[in-house]
């Protein structure tokens, strides 16, 4: 059976993770990216939580309630959920994401996401993160597949060379507009004729 494994920030969701700078840019328009995202990034394997991002940055009062006025603007790109209805006919699917457990867990019980897919592995919950090879070893054996078997598709270029390195295919999704040498698509209307997945 074929594997299909999927990327969540500019893939499943439209925004590629840029859109947190931009919103804490808001609040704090002198202080730079170079500032924001390495405390995100100690969320994304499980140092802190994810409202000690907001704390640490520099947000006071109420911080669920800052952290859920970000996470309501992350919208999902509407075209996966045709996709996996479609794929699920026929293939396994799989979610790896770089993220906090907690905005992980709240995006995918808004959209309903968790459904879908065989194997989810956020890297907030184990600890590690891509392009760390281990994260897509250790999905793969929770798939009970081989990497020759399963396709990886992700926006970020490097994340797909590290899948690419123990065998797995790799496809852009080009949200980010970037140039890239090997398989890509725009949209999970091109990525569906792509893997030959059909309604």
């Amino acid at each position: 059976m074929k594997t299909i494994i999927l990327d969540m920030y500019g893939v499943i969701m439209k925004d590629t993770g840029d859109g947190f700078y931009s919103f804490v840019n808001r609040f704090f328009p002198n202080l730079p990216v170079e500032k924001i995202y390495p405390i995100w990034d100690k969320a994304d394997i499980g140092k802190i939580s994810s409202l000690e991002i907001f704390k640490e940055i520099g947000f006071c009062g109420d911080l669920a309630k800052i952290e859920k006025s970000y996470l309501d603007t992350v919208e999902i790109n509407e075209g996966f959920y045709d996709f996996a209805n479609a794929a699920k006919k026929s293939c396994k699917l799989a979610l790896i994401s770089n993220d906090s457990s907690e905005w992980s867990k709240y995006l995918r019980e808004k959209y309903d996401l968790n459904k879908y897919f065989d194997v989810i592995t956020i890297s907030g919950d184990v600890k590690m993160r891509k392009p760390n090879e281990q994260i897509f070893k250790l999905t793969i054996d929770q798939l009970n597949s081989h990497p020759t078997e399963c396709t990886y598709i992700d926006d970020r270029r490097f994340n797909l060379e590290a899948a690419q390195t123990i065998g797995m295919d790799a496809i852009l999704f080009n949200s980010r507009n970037v140039e890239y040498d090997g398989k890509i698509v725009n949209d999970f209307k091109e990525l569906a004729e792509m893997l030959k997945i059909s309604s």
